[in-house]
């Protein structure tokens, strides 16, 4: 791996840093956990896409640049750097648009990736169920193939933005002779289909970040099914790896926040320093991140040369959901009894970022798969040792 940028590198360093300084909206977007500011994200997501920056390393002809991963890394750096808002589609650009790319037919790439970089349409994740949570395996919501279409009945839950979002992808059970990770199959299910009715979930903060979804008789043609019939475990496999190795959470994202928390150390170090292990843990965090980046951009020179994600994926998930964590408590440990400030509080300034930062990093080690199903995956699949 070679830590020197190239010229050509360093000139779209460039380019994106002036497109963004024109660009970001100078006031902070509402969360898109509410409608309005849901509907803001779209628009942004748009603008983005009308600067062919929604998602760099597509291909041009689906809306895309055409950059490999060390230059998407590096958009993503300039992105949190300009703070630029979230991104509310990042279920479909950064989870199924990838899995579109190695397992979509050609029709279905061209009709959903366009799409999805423009923000007209935004994904929902339907993976967990009730008693399938971090087991996947154990999903029980079926999908009947009935001549050109299949029948969904069924339900998710804790599904990502899937309160004003256009569609879900999840794994159905096509098999109902199969069991565990046998007879599943990956669908694209339009939220707007008769039967579909989706319930928000309120998160930490009281808002709907989550939704259930249930199917009752929800047909689908078969033309939406992603890899094949009964191949649904081998693509939702290769989304997680997305979702846990590389794509959803960038590095620069930790740097970000490693970045904040330095300053947050140094406005308020008379009080913090009271505590020494306070600094310690500020110097800890912003070396872990910087190893987290290395280890990304490590990941991204290899798959460059043909290499794959594989369980190792894991191993990056419990560090970087683990990591965010750290940072956030600590942060919390700086600002002491102006921690609890809700963003609405007189005086809060930049206390509410954080707190909703803090709230929000205990989801970490449970999305994606949970940490402890995590270590159990490094334990077996990478150590080789043997099931408890």
């Amino acid at each position: 791996m070679d830590l020197n940028y190239t010229d050509s590198q360093k000139a779209f360093r460039q380019e994106v840093r002036e497109w963004l300084a024109a660009n970001v909206p100078s006031e902070p977007l509402k969360s898109f956990d509410t409608e309005e500011g849901f509907h803001q994200h779209r628009e942004w997501e748009a603008k983005l896409n009308d600067g062919r920056w929604g998602m760099v390393t597509w291909p041009e002809e689906l809306g895309g640049r055409g950059c490999d991963l060390i230059e998407w890394l590096i958009f993503e750096e300039e992105y949190y750097r300009a703070n630029a808002p979230l991104r509310v589609n990042q279920n479909g650009i950064f989870l199924l648009g990838p899995t579109l790319m190695e397992y979509g037919t050609e029709e279905q790439k061209a009709r959903f990736l366009p799409m999805m970089a423009t923000g007209e349409e935004v994904w929902a994740q339907g993976w967990s169920e009730p008693g399938a949570g971090s087991d996947m395996a154990a999903i029980r919501s079926k999908a009947e193939l009935v001549g050109d279409h299949y029948v969904i009945n069924g339900q998710k839950t804790w599904s990502t933005r899937a309160v004003w979002a256009d569609w879900t992808f999840g794994i159905f059970r096509t098999d109902p002779e199969s069991s565990r990770h046998k007879g599943l199959t990956f669908i694209l299910v339009p939220l707007d289909s008769e039967g579909v009715t989706v319930r928000p979930i309120e998160q930490l903060d009281g808002l709907p970040g989550f939704a259930e979804i249930f199917f009752d008789n929800v047909k689908v043609p078969v033309e939406n099914v992603l890899g094949g019939e009964g191949q649904g475990w081998k693509v939702a496999m290769s989304t997680a790896g997305f979702e846990r190795g590389l794509m959803l959470r960038s590095p620069a994202r930790f740097q970000e926040t490693a970045r904040r928390l330095v300053e947050l150390y140094k406005a308020n170090k008379e009080t913090a320093d009271v505590d020494p292990i306070i600094g310690d843990a500020v110097m800890q965090a912003y070396l872990d991140a910087e190893a987290y980046t290395l280890s990304t951009y490590m990941t991204a020179s290899r798959l460059l040369k043909g290499g794959k994600i594989g369980p190792e994926s894991s191993t990056n998930k419990i560090f970087w959901s683990e990591l965010d964590q750290k940072m956030h408590e600590t942060a919390m440990s700086i600002l002491s009894a102006r921690a609890e400030l809700l963003p609405c509080a007189p005086n809060a300034d930049d206390v509410g970022k954080w707190l909703d930062g803090f709230l929000f990093a205990q989801a970490g080690p449970i999305y994606a798969g949970t940490n402890e199903i995590q270590r159990n995956i490094i334990a077996e699949r990478m150590l080789g040792m043997p099931r408890a």
